[in-house]
């Protein structure tokens, strides 16, 4: 299937690394023209000199002034903007029980306000026609055992938001999804260093809880990214969508 991106030019916001390098590497390898953008310089440097043309904008979208001066310097170097994609996030947290008022305003800066502020920041810039993908997780969905408090309540703020914000920005001819991974495999993520710890932990775990018995990858979450940001999808918006390998049971 033909996605349709080819000359289409998009944002990535937490993409030096992970699932959001893997959505910038799909999009170019759509025809996309692509802007990425995280924290550290040197890294983000290095994932776009692997994608010839594409973009490197520093900054911490946590922060709103950064998050209107990324949008607007991608802007300007892309020419447009017809995809943003929010990927910017983190599931590290205390444990439950543990949280305190300093923790809960880390975890929603991180994995809230970097998409509100980026969206806020992008609503005038994005083109008729426009996506936003916001790359949220399973845990906004239902209770996952073990995974923060912080941040399963801070991914299920980010879906009502999503949900929320479909109208008025469908009224601007703007589509918007969040997608919501599982548990996904790639370098330096919180599987590879529990693989790392204990192998067998893990495959009991997948073979308990997941019906496809294993991890997904960073670019199948990838994939499903850039299919919502095509023409293919032109009738969907407002939708969580989950990508777990079958673990949610409600």
């Amino acid at each position: 299937m033909k996605l349709e991106l080819s000359g289409r030019t998009a944002l990535v916001t937490g993409s030096s690394r992970g699932i959001g390098r893997a959505i910038a590497e799909v999009l170019h390898g759509e025809g996309c023209k692509v802007a990425l953008n995280g924290r550290t310089a040197e890294d983000l440097a290095a994932a776009a000199a692997d994608l010839p043309g594409a973009v490197a904008v520093a900054g911490d979208v946590t922060r709103p002034d950064d998050a209107q001066r990324i949008v607007a310097a991608g802007v300007e170097a892309l020419g447009s903007l017809d995809i943003l994609v929010c990927n910017v996030g983190s599931g590290r947290s205390v444990p439950p029980g543990d949280e305190t008022y300093d923790e809960w305003q880390r975890v929603f800066a991180l994995n809230l306000w970097s998409t509100t502020n980026t969206i806020e920041a992008a609503w005038d810039a994005l083109a008729p026609r426009g996506v936003i993908i916001c790359v949220s997780s399973i845990c906004g969905l239902e209770v996952v055992p073990g995974a923060p408090v912080t941040y399963s309540a801070a991914k299920a703020a980010l879906h009502a938001y999503v949900r929320g914000i479909a109208r008025p920005l469908g009224q601007r001819g703007i589509r918007i999804h969040a997608v919501a991974p599982g548990n996904i495999l790639f370098d330096d993520s919180t599987w590879s260093r529990k693989l790392a710890e204990d192998a067998g932990l893990v495959e009991a775990m997948l073979q308990r809880d997941v019906a496809l018995s294993r991890l997904g990858t960073a670019r199948e979450v990838a994939e499903l990214v850039a299919y919502l940001a095509s023409p293919r999808a032109g009738f969907a918006t407002g939708g969580v969508w989950p990508l777990d390998g079958g673990q949610l049971r409600s």
